[in-house]
């Protein structure tokens, strides 16, 4: 597992991940689910940079120009509902690609404890072919490992890049111990230390999923 974490360079994109953690800013849902969406385009031109390449000629109006153009298509996939506004800015940048979707959910038991759930998956096939999967927060990486192996039914893919905008350091060792393969490359913004009982993320943002279409019942 690669681990590159995009919030250690001193660029714009800290402006982003700093406005989502804000309380003051997380009021106006709109901004919240913009914000999410840059995120996921910043991340779309890095992942871009490991992508194949291929010369190809074009026909301007005053002659021929050689530009080198990515080759292949990437499958995205995003786990249900926190995650779409991630896959947004992703699809924003690679526009013709095609999409899955995975809805996740915590089965709370009266203990206090909880199990992650699989309902329900849309993919196309991934043999072959570079997989993007995002998910806004990594806590403690199960869902997302379950969402890896649930992807799996569907393919070999190249390879995986999962993108998480802020991840526990707890949740990336679980990824690195347990994700069903090995060789897969991790991008977040952030990692945060600490979670709490409920596996929240501190100092975290929150509720991904409520801060951008309101609370759950």
């Amino acid at each position: 597992m690669t681990v590159i974490n995009l919030g250690n360079n001193h660029t714009i994109f800290n402006h982003f991940i700093q406005e989502i953690r804000d309380i003051n800013i997380q009021n106006d849902s709109m901004r919240f689910r913009r914000n999410i969406e840059r995120i996921g385009e910043v991340f779309a031109y890095e992942i871009s940079k490991k992508l194949q390449y291929k010369n190809k000629e074009i026909t301007t109006p005053l002659g021929i120009s050689t530009e080198s153009l990515i080759s292949e298509k990437p499958v995205l996939a995003t786990i249900l509902r926190a995650g779409l506004p991630l896959h947004q800015g992703l699809l924003n940048y690679f526009d013709s690609s095609d999409s899955s979707f995975i809805s996740a959910y915590r089965e709370h038991k009266k203990d206090g404890s909880f199990d992650i759930k699989i309902e329900y998956m849309s993919s196309p096939n991934i043999n072959e072919k570079t997989l993007i999967l995002c998910d806004p927060m990594i806590a403690s990486g199960a869902s997302m490992v379950m969402a890896m192996e649930a992807i799996l039914s569907k393919g070999k893919p190249k390879h995986i890049h999962i993108v998480g905008i802020i991840a526990s350091t707890e949740g990336i060792n679980y990824l690195k111990e347990n994700s069903p393969i090995n060789n897969f490359t991790l991008w977040i913004g952030a990692e945060d230390s600490a979670m709490t009982s409920e596996s929240y993320i501190v100092p975290g943002l929150g509720d991904a999923g409520d801060l951008a279409y309101g609370e759950k019942k």
